[in-house]
């Protein structure tokens, strides 16, 4: 198997990554970035982006990557294409194996390898995949001012999203699989006595249609085995809650990470607790999962992995 040694290893190309790359080669780290599976991450699959600061009147997320990925080359990232499968993590011995033959000896790494959302399965999520079909509610809430939207899920987060969404669209549905709902007690009842939120208890959608982008949802109402009803709700947006998968499957022997899967990183930092390894970007957040919080953690742990080689001596 062929082997190359690098000081600076970063796997993952969204925001995250490409902004570590940014100042890794700005420190003349001499960063090798591997792209992934999805080059750009999940934001290429985003429209419009209108709340990342220097954008006044906004840019899609398939452009704001290309920008980033332009703008990490200039300063001498090498950025290839190539899908980490394997992983050995030890301090000063990382070892990342890419596309399955060939190995990569890292002094350091940076894990922005980000968070897959989940959805329903639906052909029709792909079909209308940034026409009305979105896993953030925060990013895509504002294009849904006083229109009728819908929201999947029955925890915190789907609650969360529909309290948001309520702010700013007229009407939000929240479409629930069981006959209640898994949030927190105050979470319900906030749902709950929002007069904007109309909650579809034994619900399952089982398509979406319309011409130009989502304009409506069908969904089946089963109150026992044989029992149901079929029916259609008219929507603008399709907000999918039900849960982010992080792609930390080949690091988890190595360092911490939660019931979920996402990465403990040491407090506010983004060290793990293998020294020279770092997690940015989604993939070590579960809570904001936004490009400007993963650009920023791309950010401190390019400056983490100047220091710590700055530290031993290898610069």
């Amino acid at each position: 198997m062929e082997t190359e040694k690098v000081k600076c290893l970063i796997i993952g190309s969204g925001p995250a990554g490409y902004t570590a790359a940014i100042y890794a080669g700005r420190a003349n780290l001499s960063p090798v970035l591997y792209e992934g599976l999805q080059p750009g991450g999940q934001l290429t699959t985003t429209t419009d982006i209108e709340n990342f600061p220097g954008y006044p009147e906004g840019i899609s997320g398939q452009a704001m990557m290309e920008d980033l990925r332009k703008q990490a080359e200039r300063f001498g990232a090498d950025i290839r294409f190539g899908i980490a499968t394997k992983a050995h993590l030890e301090e000063g011995k990382n070892k990342i194996i890419i596309d399955g033959k060939k190995e990569i000896e890292a002094t350091t790494v940076i894990i922005a390898t980000g968070a897959t959302a989940k959805y329903l399965g639906l052909e029709d999520e792909k079909k209308y995949a940034g026409m009305g079909v979105s896993a953030c509610a925060t990013c895509d809430g504002f294009f849904y001012r006083k229109k009728v939207v819908a929201v999947v899920g029955g925890g915190d987060t789907a609650c969360e999203e529909a309290i948001y969404l309520a702010g700013l669209a007229s009407k939000v549905y929240l479409i629930v699989r069981k006959p209640f709902l898994r949030a927190s007690k105050i979470m319900q009842e906030r749902v709950m006595q929002n007069e904007k939120i109309e909650v579809l208890f034994e619900h399952n959608v089982t398509g979406l249609f319309g011409e130009n982008g989502v304009e409506g949802a069908n969904v089946v109402f089963r109150w026992n085995e044989s029992d149901e009803r079929r029916y259609s709700i008219a929507i603008d947006g399709f907000f999918l809650a039900i849960g982010h998968q992080p792609n930390s499957e080949i690091f988890k022997p190595y360092i911490d990470t939660d019931e979920v899967g996402y990465i403990i990183t040491d407090g506010a930092s983004p060290r793990t607790k293998v020294p020279g390894v770092y997690a940015a970007g989604d993939i070590a957040d579960p809570h904001y999962r936004q490009a400007i919080t993963a650009a920023a953690s791309g950010c401190k742990s390019a400056i983490e992995v100047e220091r710590y080689l700055s530290e031993k001596g290898l610069l």
